[in-house]
């Protein structure tokens, strides 16, 4: 767990067993582990990774209080309750990023514990992640080509419709009974132009070419009600569906205003509107630091770092110890920060 970066946190309640009490804290999911500080002695008294957990259920302390109960593989239970902003956020988030853990890492975790990372596995990850990276950038500059091309090619026919319409209208300047006026004896013929089936086919690419398709959890208006979904990212915008994969909302390129990076783990996604709200998501998943890069190519001056992004951009992660999770450079000047542990933010919600 040397790469555990803070995806969240929120101030709960833990039941200590032997004492039969419950004890104010922080509840912080980290990309790999889970743990619990308290906020009188700030001692962690619950750490365990995502892998060791067997089951995550909403459970009722004493029929009253909502929790959330973690089993561990050693049949340890764990107790959380008055968890903020909601048990139902807290259980959507923790349960999003155990179960991508188990469909990503299950066998990576066997492979690593019986042979130990050399430096070759290593430079490999590292050459198959940019590789895929530099495949997606290509596909959306292809695109980005397409369009380009097609307004080349519209310009030229308004350029020809123009032309036809400025002989027409000589011709209707002159009287038809003038015998020195001209007349177009033979109009041009009304062939369609070939660009339409390229740009027909361009936009079928852009409405099909699909980039890269994650589930995520996603909010809305408020925080305290999220829901599971996913976020499709294609070539000509972005969608959002939910579970049931009924369409939510979809941003065309142009439409986006601003999309900021929270962390490696969270970002959000704003159209702004005059005179009526701005429609904003926002979206926690476990596969954001694979999203991340390619919105900076599509919309690279409107994403915005913000400073715990920012920090941990700075910072290098190998692609095979995180087995598909971000990899981030960092630039000359931001190469002296220091990696950012998980940060304990009393009440902070996101």
């Amino acid at each position: 767990m040397s790469r555990d970066i803070c995806v969240h946190t929120w101030p709960c309640s833990y039941y200590l067993e032997l004492e039969k009490q419950w004890v104010p804290g922080k509840l912080s999911l980290t990309s790999l582990s889970l743990k619990f500080m308290t906020d009188k002695t700030r001692e962690i008294l619950v750490n365990f990774p995502l892998s060791s957990i067997v089951e995550i259920k909403k459970e009722a302390s004493y029929f009253i209080f909502s929790s959330i109960t973690i089993l561990e593989k050693d049949h340890n239970k764990h107790w959380f309750s008055s968890l903020q902003p909601s048990r139902n956020v807290v259980f959507s988030i923790i349960e999003h990023f155990w179960r991508e853990m188990l469909l990503s890492q299950s066998g990576a975790a066997v492979e690593e514990s019986s042979s130990p990372m050399t430096k070759g596995k290593e430079l490999t990850g590292l050459m198959a992640c940019t590789q895929k990276r530099l495949e997606d950038t290509a596909r959306v500059l292809h695109h980005q080509g397409e369009q380009l091309d097609s307004i080349s090619r519209g310009l030229d026919k308004m350029e020809s419709d123009l032309d036809v319409a400025d002989r027409l209208l000589t011709e209707l300047e002159s009287p038809s009974w003038w015998p020195f006026s001209f007349k177009l004896w033979k109009m041009p013929s009304e062939t369609k132009p070939k660009w339409d089936a390229s740009m027909a086919s361009s936009k079928a690419f852009g409405k099909e070419g699909i980039v890269i398709k994650i589930p995520a959890v996603i909010s809305q208006k408020t925080e305290s009600h999220v829901k599971p979904g996913r976020l499709t990212v294609f070539v000509s915008g972005l969608e959002i569906h939910n579970s049931d994969s009924l369409l939510m909302h979809r941003f065309e390129r142009e439409e986006v205003d601003d999309i900021k990076v929270h962390t490696p783990y969270e970002i959000s996604i704003r159209q702004r509107f005059i005179g009526k709200p701005d429609i904003a998501y926002r979206l926690i998943s476990a596969k954001m630091p694979e999203v991340i890069p390619i919105l900076e190519v599509q919309f690279s001056k409107k994403i915005e770092f913000l400073e715990d992004a920012l920090m941990l951009r700075s910072t290098r992660t190998s692609p095979l110890a995180e087995k598909g999770y971000s990899v981030w450079h960092a630039d000359p000047e931001e190469t002296k920060r220091s990696r950012v542990g998980c940060r304990i933010r009393a009440g902070e919600t996101g």
